[in-house]
Formats: C-alpha cells, structure tokens, sequence
C-alpha cells in the first residue's frame, strides 16, 4: 500500500453525497490502479481501472461515463477523440502537467474538455538536480567501468555546482523547485521565462545558453518550444556545457544534439526524455533491436545519461495526480467545466 498524506482540504470540498459517479481510468499502472481503488470512494466515484492505454479498441470500456482519466504514454488523436466521444465522453482529465499528447484544440471542437493535473514538482525537481550532479561528475562513464571492475578515476575531473553558472529555461512550479534546490548548491542562476513568476535572474534566452555551463529545461512543448535546443543555438552554447532535459523530449533536436556531442562541443547530457521516445519508454526492449535509432546511438556515447522518462515517478507525485485528476472529473460531473 502507498503511503500518502491526506486528502487535501480544497479537494474534500468537491465531496458529493448524491448518486456515485463514474469515472473510467486507463493507462493504469500497479501504483495508480490501487490509488484510484483506495481514493474514489472519497469522492463518491465509481471506478473502472485497466491498465490498458485508450484505443479505439477499448473506448467501450468508457461507455456511459462522462469522464475519463488518462496516462501520458500515448497519444489521443483525433479519431480516438471522436470515438471516445462517440460513446459518450465529454471530459479527458490527463494525469500529466503537459496535454501535448492530445490533440486539444480538435477536442474542443467536438465538445470534449481537456484538463490536465497538477503533482509534486519536488519529484521532477529532485530527480532534475541529481542528473545534474551525475553529468557533471561523468556518472555513466564511471558506473559502466565500474561495472566491468575498472576502477580506475575517470580521465577528466568532475566540476562542483558552486563554480557553475546554471540556466533554469522555464519557471513555473518545476522550475521554480529546481531554482530552490540549486540556491543551496551556491550556484549562480540565471533563468528564462515568457511569463517571469519567481524571484530569479532572468535573462534573455540568447544569453542564458550563451553564458551557461548547465541548461535544464522546464518549459511546456509548443509549436513555439518544438526544437528550442536546435542546431544554431547549440552551437552558441558554452563550449564544455551540459544539458540536462526533464522536460519534454522534442525541446531538443536529436540530430542535431548528436552532432554537438560528436564534435566535442559539449561536454555530457542528461536526458529523462527524448525525442522519439514513444514506443520504446516504458517497454522492455532487451530483445528489441534498436540501432541505427538517435536513442541508440546516444546511448552508445559515454557522456550520455538516459532514463526512461521516470522524474516524476514518485508515490506522492502519482498520488497528486489521481487524486487531482479524480477531483476535476468531479468539479466537471457537478456543472463547472
């Protein structure tokens, strides 16, 4: 059983006393299907759980409920948007910050809302810093030699966060959480923001990767983010820089970031997430062959470190997140869309 703090004060209002509602959850892993066992009675809901992500072959399961909760791992286009509302659907709540995986705006069109939730950004922003420390301290290059009883010093000495300049690129509650955290490292900090919305020493974006020995990325995918890291402001960074992404994959051009790898211009990455990523995170591929893959031929490179999407893989982040995701399904079933 996951242990959890109580249920939120703001969320305990949104109990009802009428008829159960129900709520069909899909994409449900071990953690999530017995936190939505263990929290729908709070809120008067009735679940139905698969660990099945929604396809067009199962949206039956939806049939006659309103609401439907969703994972981040696969996407929702426009045909399954339609037959989920097909039978019946009206609101997709996904338990994820980002709702880049579905298609919004053609929801909206055929009267489906869209809600996403909010969880812990201290998981992502734990997890955020402590790849940072990794790459700086060629983590993956060590523990792969360690691994076959080399234990001989790595041949470049790691560097200290306090003589480093780091660039937070995005600053809502993620990374406001990672600013928190690297003030206690002496870092100096600089950030980037469309909308500013924490005590920080924003810059422009030019000068944040000009001047940065680490970038991270927080910033939501949008056609305006799709490739922010590309070629042309790679190669404006900081030579011997890092980049460390808890974000969204497609922030960084693949190609590109090989390229700046193999001619030496930067010195490691750390990756939670990856371009192309969908298909291959979250499934076992020890079988699978993969090469020729930018993933594949990242993951060849000793100063590449890459985890399978898994910062906010946290018992009180996907707590926050059912019961949220529960929570909105609600607020919608009680007229406030």
């Amino acid at each position: 059983m996951i242990q959890r703090p109580p249920v939120r004060a703001a969320v305990r209002r949104l109990r009802t006393d009428r008829v159960t509602t129900g709520v069909t959850a899909f994409g449900c892993g071990p953690h999530e299907a017995t936190l939505f066992r263990e929290l729908s009675p709070r809120f008067g809901v009735t679940p139905t759980i698969t660990d099945e992500a929604v396809t067009a072959g199962n949206v039956g399961l939806a049939a006659g409920n309103r609401c439907i909760s969703v994972g981040h791992k696969s996407r929702i286009d426009d045909s399954l948007l339609l037959a989920l509302n097909g039978v019946g659907v009206e609101y997709v709540s996904t338990r994820s910050i980002g709702d880049n995986h579905i298609d919004v705006a053609y929801a909206e069109s055929i009267g489906v809302t869209v809600g996403t939730v909010a969880y812990s950004p201290d998981s992502v922003a734990d997890y955020t810093v402590m790849l940072m420390l990794m790459a700086l301290r060629h983590a993956t290059s060590v523990v792969r030699r360690a691994d076959l009883r080399d234990y001989r010093l790595h041949d470049t000495p790691g560097r200290e966060l306090r003589d480093l300049t780091v660039g937070v690129v995005g600053t809502g509650r993620i990374g406001a959480a990672v600013i928190d955290r690297l003030r206690g490292f002496g870092s100096r900090i600089i950030a980037h923001d469309v909308s500013p919305a924490t005590r920080a020493d924003y810059v422009t974006f030019d000068e944040l990767i000009r001047v940065s020995d680490v970038v991270t990325l927080h910033t939501p995918l949008t056609p305006a983010t799709h490739h922010l890291l590309d070629a042309r402001r790679l190669e404006q960074m900081k030579p011997g820089a890092v980049i460390v992404n808890t974000g969204r994959g497609p922030l960084v051009d693949n190609a590109a970031l090989l390229a700046a790898l193999e001619a030496g211009h930067l010195a490691g990455v750390a990756l939670d997430v990856v371009e192309g990523e969908e298909g291959v995170f979250y499934a076992d591929c020890r079988e699978r062959p993969l090469a020729s893959t930018p993933l594949a031929r990242l993951q060849e490179l000793p100063n590449v470190l890459i985890s399978p999407h898994t910062a906010y893989f946290t018992d009180h982040a996907l707590a926050d997140a059912v019961e949220d995701s529960l929570a909105h399904c609600l607020t919608y079933e009680n007229g406030n869309p």
